[in-house]
């Protein structure tokens, strides 16, 4: 035996497939970690553009602007507020909008940035959702990307605010009805967020949310849901798990990470497209805020639109006296089912693995059609969703109709209560008869419309047998028939012959 065979026994080379390597953690170097592409990730690249949209404009545009609410008289280039009294805030939004070279267009596009970064995250908090990536042992990232989700949308907030422009003071005096309406504690935290009486120093307040407090938690939050990918690896598509023909994957890098940094250049030049081209809070035509005024028409940007809704779907006045203490009902059930709705969809995965019993992780992502209690359960809160934000432009729908605004309301009201309910169980009979003629066409093949005759006289269809990959993701997953129909045809033990067509056909 030579020297070299004494030490391969001695010290054995250990091969490690890719696949098995997946999801091993920091000892798995970027080169040997495989990815599979999926559509569902390009939704985590767009957020992750628009977070660095947000960071670099947020950063050019701290140099200019001025967070305070003292009053000054402006004397800018626009005509229209010569000599009227600003805000220290106004004006300098003002001066970058129209006198600092290229502030309108990195002032609009850092808004624009603001309004598609939460559009991407619900999408991909959807597809995480209907392929089930949030199950065991992913349930942690699930809950961080759902916080992350509501990080953004209080730091949307606290910067919709900062221009102090007539569309958010109106937005701000909103926002101090709903906390008055608070018992007990509802006029100390008022007083606390505006430092006194309204406007007071609200400026100043959500100013260090904005730029400090909300980055900060974003941060923290993404990069530990990194961790977690990064250690824990992420769930393949079903295909790619049971299909013997599918690929490994592609290497993380460079092969992936280039993909994702060519669709973030792509992000980031459709978000300054949309800043040179589309005009975003017309701060000059709003005009200042006033204690007094209130913009008619003003809407909440999207994003913040269900919030509006909820409070408009319920009936005015209601209200009790309970303890010496006036209970604002139309206030605090918005409050309730909105706080409610998003702690449900935090603690999910952990209510469904209750629910059903699952102790085992899970590694492959489902087709929505394959789960059908899961998906219609999605679909129902998305219509959910979907009503309180319809509700928040109700005076906007009433207008573009010939409505009224009552009869708009009234018709949310209903569709609240019967929309999830008849929406979930339309999804599940919906799944469940894709899934049959799924498990039809990987049992007897695709329909080629050929007609033959058999030597006996009868009539058959000519089906096309199912390629390798695509059998892998028709079939269901365990083998479950998907009713009681199937499951009864499943014990007959006569083999199965093709339909029989007429001679007519």
């Amino acid at each position: 035996m030579t020297a070299t065979e004494v030490v391969m026994r001695r010290n054995p080379v250990r091969r490690r497939d890719p696949l098995t390597a997946f999801g091993q953690g920091p000892a798995a170097t970027l080169g040997q970690r495989r990815v599979h592409l999926h559509w569902a990730n390009l939704f985590g690249v767009v957020s992750f553009a628009c977070l660095l949209v947000l960071a670099a404009t947020g950063v050019v545009l701290m140099f200019t602007y001025v967070p305070s609410g003292d009053l000054v008289t402006y004397d800018g280039p626009h005509e229209p507020l010569a000599g009227a009294r600003v805000s220290k805030a106004f004006d300098s939004t003002m001066e970058i909008s129209f006198e600092q070279a290229g502030g309108m267009l990195i002032r609009q596009t850092h808004h624009w940035a603001g309004l598609v970064l939460p559009a991407a995250m619900i999408l991909q908090l959807l597809a995480l959702f209907f392929t089930g990536g949030f199950r065991r042992p992913r349930r942690a990232g699930w809950v961080l990307l759902t916080l992350a989700f509501l990080t953004v949308l209080v730091a949307g907030w606290s910067g919709y605010a900062l221009p102090d422009d007539m569309l958010s003071g109106t937005g701000l005096r909103i926002v101090e009805g709903v906390m008055l309406g608070i018992p007990v504690v509802g006029t100390w935290l008022a007083s606390w967020t505006f430092g006194g009486r309204f406007p007071g120093e609200v400026v100043e307040n959500l100013y260090p949310v904005h730029v400090v407090v909300t980055p900060a938690l974003i941060a923290v939050l993404l990069l530990a849901r990194a961790r977690l990918a990064y250690v824990r690896g992420s769930a393949r598509p079903a295909a790619a798990a049971r299909s013997p023909h599918a690929t490994l994957g592609m290497r993380l890098w460079p092969d992936a990470a280039l993909r994702a940094a060519g669709l973030s250049a792509i992000t980031a030049a459709v978000l300054v497209l949309l800043g040179a081209t589309s005009t975003i809070s017309p701060i000059g035509s709003y005009g200042p805020t006033a204690a007094g005024d209130v913009g008619a028409g003003s809407q909440p940007d999207w994003y913040m639109g269900f919030l509006d809704g909820a409070l408009r779907l319920v009936p005015a006045g209601w209200e009790a006296e309970w303890f010496g203490w006036t209970w604002t009902f139309a206030v605090l059930v918005p409050l309730l089912v909105v706080g409610g709705y998003f702690l449900l969809v935090v603690v999910h995965p952990f209510v469904a693995d209750w629910v059903t019993g699952d102790t085992v992780e899970h590694h492959v992502l489902d087709r929505p059609r394959n789960v059908p209690a899961r998906t219609g359960l999605g679909v129902a809160g998305m219509v959910f969703y979907g009503v309180l934000w319809a509700a928040g432009g109700a005076d906007i729908l009433a207008t573009a109709f010939g409505l009224t605004v009552e009869s708009v309301i009234t018709v949310l009201q209903v569709a609240l209560v019967t929309g999830p309910p008849l929406s979930f169980e339309a999804t599940r009979r919906i799944c469940v008869g894709l899934r049959r003629r799924d498990r039809e066409i990987a049992r007897h093949g695709y329909a080629t419309g050929r007609i033959v005759r058999l030597a006996s006289g009868e009539y058959v269809e000519v089906r096309r047998p199912v390629p390798g990959p695509e059998l892998a993701r028709l079939e269901v997953p365990g083998g479950a028939p998907a009713t009681r129909g199937e499951a009864l045809r499943s014990r007959d033990p006569r083999p199965q012959r093709p339909a029989r067509t007429s001679p007519d056909s």
